[in-house]
Order: C-alpha cells, then structure tokens, then sequence
C-alpha cells in the first residue's frame, strides 16, 4: 500500500526545510505503479513518435532504445495531466512550499545501460532561472535505481548556501553543471538508492548528480515534476534564447 506522507507530514517538512531533499518510500502503490507503466508503454509507443524533437532526447537518435528523456509529458496525454495537476504529487509541493504551485514540467529520465552518462552536479534553479527560485523537483522511480544504474546523489544543506558556479557541459538533457565540484563535494554526498514508487522530494538550490549506468542489461528510469511557487518569477526571454541554442546545439550533433 502507498506511505501516506500526511500521517508523518510536520517530519517532512522538517526535513525538507533542514537539508533540502526528503525521501518518500512507497509513495506510489504496487497496483498504481503497474496502471503508471503500462501508460508510460503506451505513450512511448503511440504519441512519442509525433512529438516534436525538442521535447524527445535520445543518447543516439538512430537507436529508439537509446531514449534518455522526454519533457512536458502532461500537455500530450490526459493521464499525465491528471497525474502533474490536483493531484497528490501537486499537493504534495503546495505543503512543501507552503504556498500554491504552478506545474511546470512533467519529465521522463532513462539512463539506457551501457551508454547512460552521469548526470553531472548541478542545481535545478539554476536552469529555471526564476526570482524568488521557489521551486522544487520530484522524482519517481520507476524501476529498482542502485549504485550500479545510477542512483541520485545528494548535497545535504547545499539548498541554504546559495548557487555555485555552473559551466557548459556535454551531458544530454543536463547543459550544465557546477564547475568546481570537488572531493570534500564528494565526501559528503548522500546517495539514494530507490525502488519502484518511490518519490524523492528535492528543493531547486539543492545540489545533486548522479552516476552512469554500469549495468549491461538493466534500465534506469525515473520520472520527474517540476513545481515553482505561484510567486516566482522567470526570467522567460533569457530561457528563451538559452533553450533555442540548446536545442540548435542538439538538433546539429543528431541528439534530437
């Protein structure tokens, strides 16, 4: 049965608030998660092929097994949308954040096995280029993410010490990531090793990376949600033209 987060909810938030990230077993039932796969096949198979390039990724576009990630899943299919709005993922942000949310972004993350890059240390309000950045992520295991396939990896705190340096980065879906990274980052990382429906819960400030698939023969997919706060405000014209580069840069090295 699905961990209802509102009999531990004052917990939450204190974590939350305290080190930026909080972890939610189960949050996702066995039969919830079973009807969320069979849509997530349904809609790789039958609406993935009509989306437009900039919303599908793939670490080799000549190779559909290869797909790394697709975005906005909520505005292509009525399953998702249900999923991302009035839903106990948004109420879930609403409490977090203690204000209303606006969703912003429903994604799918794979890392294929043997070709899944690391995803490199980075912040999420970074990108989101918001003022206040009242944001947060969720992430949805899909399936059994370990060591081995990449488990996300967290800097505990780093939500209240501000933005780090970021720099350009080669990795698919993650242009960016934080430039001086190093081992005393490193030594005191939190990696979250997560089973299917399980949610981690993260603020936009917090840092966090992740590994590449090692595996030969195992997948590492996730979802994620995006939320702002209903006072944020982003700076849409520098998104703007950062997200048409991004994509020409994509488009031109057959990622997309």
């Amino acid at each position: 049965m699905r961990t209802n987060w509102r009999d531990q909810k004052e917990d939450v938030l204190r974590r939350y608030q305290e080190v930026g990230y909080v972890v939610l077993p189960g949050f996702l039932s066995v039969d919830e998660m079973d009807n969320l796969r069979i849509n997530m096949a349904r809609f790789i198979a039958e609406i993935v092929p009509s989306m437009p390039g900039k919303h599908v990724f793939y670490e080799d576009k000549s190779k559909p097994e290869t797909l790394k990630q697709m975005q906005d899943l909520f505005r292509y299919d009525p399953y998702f949308e249900q999923m991302t709005f009035h839903s106990e993922f948004e109420a879930l942000a609403e409490f977090l954040m203690q204000d209303k949310v606006v969703a912003q972004n429903l994604q799918y993350f794979n890392k294929p096995p043997g070709v899944g890059q690391p995803t490199p240390p980075h912040q999420d309000g970074y990108y989101f280029m918001l003022n206040p950045c009242d944001a947060l992520t969720m992430w949805l295991a899909l399936e059994t993410v370990d060591e081995e396939t990449g488990c996300v990896r967290y800097l505990p705190g780093s939500h209240l010490r501000g933005v780090r340096p970021h720099q350009r980065t080669t990795t698919l879906g993650f242009s960016q990531g934080i430039s001086d990274y190093g081992e005393s980052d490193q030594a005191v990382e939190v990696p979250i090793p997560a089973h299917p429906g399980d949610l981690l819960v993260h603020h936009a400030m917090t840092i966090h990376r992740a590994n590449g698939n090692r595996s030969t023969t195992r997948t590492r997919q996730a979802m994620g949600f995006v939320y702002y706060g209903v006072n944020a405000r982003e700076d849409k014209a520098a998104k703007a033209a950062y997200q048409e580069k991004l994509t020409r840069e994509m488009t031109e090295s057959g990622k997309i």
